[in-house]
């Protein structure tokens, strides 16, 4: 009931009824949390002493007794504690409740929402928040996230109380209730969480899924409209361009407290799957290139906040463990396209591939409606402030990202989405560096729906269907990198921070220092191996090696570029995302024509050179990329 109650559906259902079913906590009768109880009480206390004080000091002749019983007069709601009208006209509950409310709760945990001094006025400025950790934060990959995890980690053993901190303003800042809250998505259970990873898999993998089953269907985008090669090739491109712009929108939106996870998966994905349906019926080559630049665009938002969806539940110890699922589900995704739409489109015809694009995705989405949660802690808890707020009465009740978001502004919003990623990939060597390779890698990546074509249908004689076969091997490649990662993670990373704490980001690249060796290999293997008198399987084993090779690279660097600036790490993803797009949109269309002019192998063995540069480059930011950050004219300023 609690993840319906979450999901989109859910919370549609709650709007439409005002809230009056799938109930919170906070709305059902007789609920109370002690430690705001007795919050409440102790302010209304003070502030009624404090006012009788004041006008003693003006009428000396107001009894003593009356300043006491001043303090025992209760709130507007007819007590100090959580009592409530639930309908109109109806009474107060019974006077045990109250009872049961003034009584110290013990015991309480006071790690606190905020301290007193982080947040002196409610009404400043968003860009004077002092943003600061705590249980309600689950996006810094930072050291001291480390050590809080660490230590409620530890707490946890016990359930405890935690108690609410009140800012210098009086502002009552709302957290978790206990140390095991289990509206805490770092606090769910390991089966709900693995449910919610696999939707999050699973849609990622649709998404990036629809970009190349597109590709089978070219020829016959040709026959229709009247094209040539490159030109059709568009309709794959201009996908992949669509998803690497849409993270610059879609991952900002996502921070925002009042919008969370969902509003941007649950719209946009909707939006997808609609717009799938005219992509397959579409009559004009305008048409289906705007569609699929639309589709691509609706369909970023797993890119842009997939990470940090995944980051909302597991620990930052843990993080990289599931992590990378997720970066596998989002590297396969774009080879299962030509796997599921080749034979179809052999045996119909280029529109079936389109097709299967909502045959895959609406059922993924009828899921997503009913069956995923918010995972957003910042979400999560703004919406308890406004269950506590009208509970109680009390307008002072606040979470802590209403008081850091509650000025932002649209410029502040565009600013951050487009303005500080670029900013950071031109003052930053290392960050340019990353960039620039991980586009790199991922434009040969994409090369390889050109390449495949050319050599199996024309060397090996395979037909359409069983050229997508081939795409199989990435899929294995993926379980072998995964596999080599988390043996990495178990073995060495983890017991490794354990002991010794977090050390410098680049001690996350160790992986990658393998991948940039193998990676040139397997080009050349596959490049060289593509003809005739040398078996298919040959060239394919290269493919698996440099795929594989790849999974580690881009697994680190996601990975390391939030360790690098935690503070910016939405905007350092998006960058990235930005630049492998373009430059993966770009290898689409010039790819086919440079293996046609320069052979498989040469163009291949082209492409393998330049990786070659990523060998020293990797090694050398391994070495001195702390002194790179150092010097970074982003860092200075």
């Amino acid at each position: 009931m609690e993840l319906f109650r979450e999901s989109a559906t859910g919370q549609i259902l709650r709007y439409i009824t005002g809230n009056r079913i799938l109930l919170y906590p906070e709305e059902e009768a007789g609920f109370s949390w002690a430690p705001l109880v007795q919050f409440l009480s102790k302010s209304i206390t003070s502030l009624l002493t404090n006012k009788f004080q004041n006008n003693l000091l003006a009428n000396e002749d107001i009894p003593s007794e009356s300043i006491e019983k001043a303090a025992e007069v209760p709130n507007e709601n007819g007590t100090p504690g959580f009592e409530k009208r639930r309908k109109s006209g109806e009474e107060s509950s019974n006077d045990e409740d109250g009872d049961d409310e003034t009584e110290d709760p013990s015991p309480l945990s006071h790690v606190a929402t905020a301290p007193d001094n982080e947040i002196t006025h409610s009404r400043s400025r968003q860009s004077e928040a002092h943003s600061v950790l705590t249980r309600t934060s689950t996006g810094a990959y930072t050291r001291e996230r480390f050590d809080v995890e660490q230590a409620i980690a530890a707490e946890k053993t016990k359930s405890a109380i935690i108690a609410p901190t009140k800012t210098a303003d009086g502002t009552i800042l709302v957290d978790w209730y206990t140390t095991d809250d289990p509206a805490n998505p770092q606090n769910w259970a390991s089966s709900k969480k693995g449910w919610v990873l696999l939707q999050l898999c699973a849609y990622s993998l649709a998404v990036y899924g629809a970009s190349s089953m597109y590709v089978p269907g070219e020829q016959g985008v040709m026959d229709k409209f009247h094209v040539g090669a490159t030109p059709a090739a568009l309709g794959l491109a201009i996908y992949v361009l669509g998803y690497g712009i849409g993270p610059l929108l879609w991952a900002p939106l996502s921070e925002i407290a009042s919008i969370g996870r969902n509003w941007v998966y649950i719209p946009t994905f909707f939006l997808f799957v609609i717009l799938s349906i005219p992509t397959a019926v579409v009559d004009n080559y305008a048409g289906l290139l705007v569609l699929r630049f639309l589709t691509g665009f609706f369909g970023s938002p797993c890119l842009a906040n997939g990470g940090a969806s995944v980051g909302d539940m597991y620990s930052l110890l843990m993080l990289p463990v599931y992590l990378s699922g997720w970066t596998a589900a989002c590297f396969w995704g774009p080879a299962i396209g030509p796997i599921i739409a080749g034979f179809a489109v052999q045996s119909k015809n280029w529109r079936w591939g389109l097709w299967e694009i909502v045959w895959l995705t609406a059922p993924i989405l009828i899921v997503f409606l009913f069956a995923y949660p918010e995972t957003s802690a910042d979400n999560i808890l703004r919406r308890r402030a406004q269950r506590l707020r009208k509970l109680t009465g009390h307008n002072n009740i606040k979470s802590k990202s209403e008081i850091d978001q509650e000025h932002l502004k649209a410029s502040e919003v565009f600013l951050d989405a487009i303005i500080k990623p670029i900013e950071i990939m031109v003052k930053d060597p290392a960050v340019t560096f990353t960039n620039i390779y991980t586009s790199l890698t991922y434009g040969i990546y994409y090369s390889f729906f050109e390449a495949f074509p050319l050599v199996y249908p024309r060397i090996y004689h395979f037909n359409l269907g069983e050229t997508g076969l081939c795409f199989i091997t990435i899929g294995i490649a993926c379980l072998i990198g995964v596999s080599g990662f988390l043996v990495y993670q178990f073995k060495y990373l983890i017991p490794d921070i354990k002991k010794n704490g977090l050390r410098a980001p680049e001690h996350r690249l160790v992986p990658a220092l393998l991948g940039v060796v193998f990676l040139p290999a397997g080009y050349f293997m596959f490049g060289w191996t593509s003809r005739a008198g040398v078996h298919w399987i040959v060239s394919l084993i290269g493919v698996v090696i440099l795929v594989a090779a790849n999974y580690l690279i881009f697994q680190c660097i996601f990975v390391y570029l939030p360790l690098s600036y935690p503070k910016y790490a939405a905007s350092l993803f998006a960058a990235n995302d930005l630049s492998r797009s373009m430059f993966a949109a770009a290898c689409v269309l010039f790819a086919r024509p440079m293996f046609i002019n320069l052979g498989v192998g040469g163009g291949v063995s082209l492409l393998a050179g330049l990786s070659c540069f990523g060998v020293v480059g990797m090694w050398f930011l391994w070495k001195y990329g702390a002194y790179l950050r150092s010097k970074s004219t982003f860092a200075q300023s």
